[in-house]
């Protein structure tokens, strides 16, 4: 049930503790929603998301999705929900679980690649985390308090900017996409972990609820359209089968990781 983390482990720094009780939603997925800590891993596989812009790493992300789903922007749009999810839908995650939030910045996520040039888990540098009054690590080396849901929210919201117009940038430079549509995927995956992460932990459903509105309420006082609904995108018919299967799929996965 979604309430505050009753205990910390005897050795467990205020990240790594949440990280656990995120892998623990699914253990079949463990990344599911879990991050990584960057000091702990070595660099292979792993990209800096803000040199996201600046390299080939989206680009190969969407040529690779492009081989199933010969439709430029059905693809490009694909490459940007999966970055949507590391960025926004795994803080997310721990906004609804605990209430606390790692730095989802910029200058502070990466990216992991997997064997088919899929994004399968994000790690972070600094591994401070934003925690509420009542959280027990309030006051506790690696947390700074903030002082209600809210201002969690807000600060999250900021932080989570920066990535996605490095995200969105480096995927239109792929192919166009509709703004309207990637804003309307980053609210799409607030709700997503909102609604999921209380199934998953067994309960707290008004208070995944509340926090995910609070989130949703923070990205549109800062003039980001993520309330905004759009029409299910449409692959063209010069596409063929291969489109309308990849699509399919990609609803699947949105399913699996929201």
């Amino acid at each position: 049930m979604l309430v505050a983390p009753t205990s910390l482990a005897a050795f467990a720094s205020p990240l790594e503790s949440s990280r656990d009780r995120l892998r623990d939603l699914n253990p079949e997925y463990p990344r599911m929603y879990a991050v990584a800590a960057m000091m702990d891993e070595g660099k292979r596989r792993w990209w800096a998301l803000a040199d996201a812009p600046g390299n080939d790493r989206v680009g190969r992300m969407y040529r690779r999705v492009l081989l199933d789903l010969p439709d430029p922007e059905a693809a490009a749009l694909q490459v940007a929900d999966s970055l949507i999810h590391a960025v926004v839908g795994r803080v997310a995650a721990l906004i609804v679980l605990e209430g606390r939030a790692w730095d989802p910045g910029v200058e502070n996520l990466w990216i992991h690649m997997d064997n088919d040039e899929g994004a399968d888990w994000a790690g972070v540098l600094d591994e401070v985390v934003r925690v509420l009054p009542d959280d027990p690590a309030a006051g506790m080396p690696g947390t700074v308090t903030l002082p209600c849901e809210r201002a969690l929210a807000v600060w999250t919201a900021h932080r989570c900017l920066s990535s996605l117009t490095a995200t969105l940038t480096a995927v239109t430079a792929c192919a166009p996409v509709d703004p309207a549509r990637f804003w309307s995927s980053v609210g799409q995956s607030i709700l997503g972990a909102a609604g999921c992460v209380p199934l998953l932990a067994g309960g707290g459903e008004s208070t995944g609820h509340r926090r995910g509105q609070l989130l949703l309420d923070a990205f549109t006082a800062a003039g980001v359209p993520v309330r905004r609904r759009v029409h299910p995108y449409r692959t063209s018919r010069r596409s063929g089968g291969r489109a309308r299967r990849a699509s399919l799929s990609l609803r699947r996965e949105r399913t699996a990781f929201v």
